[in-house]
């Protein structure tokens, strides 16, 4: 007679190693994937809903711009600067661009140096990118200073064209501004305790790559906002 297995003893059997690999992973209380900071993967996850967020935007613009009836206002015009005389067509939105593209090879450069442990040149590299990021601010508000005041557009309404583009401008503008605003508020935060030798201690600087990956972003979704509102 073949042996009757009791149920105790059925139970008692340990599972798969592969079941017994996936509960672990997902039980553990710091990281989902072991490979992967958690900051890092919680930051890219931020990324990819802040990237629905400013695909609708945009993808809003592009469909009030293809369909609007009334003519839309020349950027070339609009965001022109006088100087010496003769406007300048996007020289300030140039100026801005450049910016903002230098700030990312800044960034890149303080991660570098941060994973060699070099907390002087991290915390300065990381402070030149939150001033490019100032000035990039700066800059967006005398434009819409310009706008506003010289040539009349609101939200609601725009004596140089389409209605709709005053709100579209500034929407869209003015969320990727919060970003960059926020950006400069994050990054400087991070040096400080770069400069204080708090990652030091811990032995870890990856936060230093995570506000990197942030700040890659919004120079990124501007490369968009300036093909798409700017040269369009």
């Amino acid at each position: 007679m073949k042996p009757i297995t009791s149920p105790k003893i059925a139970d008692s059997v340990p599972a798969a190693p592969g079941l017994r690999s996936l509960a672990a992973d997902w039980s553990s209380d710091q990281e989902v994937f072991k490979q992967v900071h958690w900051g890092k993967a919680m930051m890219w996850i931020f990324l990819l809903s802040d990237t629905f967020v400013f695909s609708c935007f945009l993808t809003s613009y592009m469909t009030v711009r293809a369909t609007t009836t009334a003519p839309w206002p020349n950027p070339s015009e609009v965001f022109a600067l006088t100087i010496g005389g003769r406007p300048v067509p996007l020289i300030l939105i140039a100026i801005m661009t450049f910016i903002l593209i230098s700030s990312s090879g800044t960034m890149a450069m303080a991660v570098n140096f941060a994973y060699r442990r070099d907390r002087l040149k991290t915390t300065l590299l990381m402070l030149a990118t939150a001033a490019f990021g100032a000035s990039f601010v700066s800059m967006q508000a005398f434009e819409w200073t310009k706008l506003i005041v010289e040539e009349g557009v609101r939200p609601w309404g725009n004596p140089m064209g389409a209605p709709q583009f005053g709100s579209c401008f500034f929407m869209i503008t003015g969320f990727h501004g919060l970003h960059v605003s926020i950006g400069v508020i994050y990054l400087s935060i991070i040096a400080s305790k770069v400069a204080r030798g708090h990652y030091e201690r811990k032995g870890n600087y990856e936060v230093v790559e995570i506000a990197g990956l942030y700040w890659h972003f919004v120079d990124l979704v501007w490369v968009f906002i300036f093909a798409l509102f700017y040269l369009w």
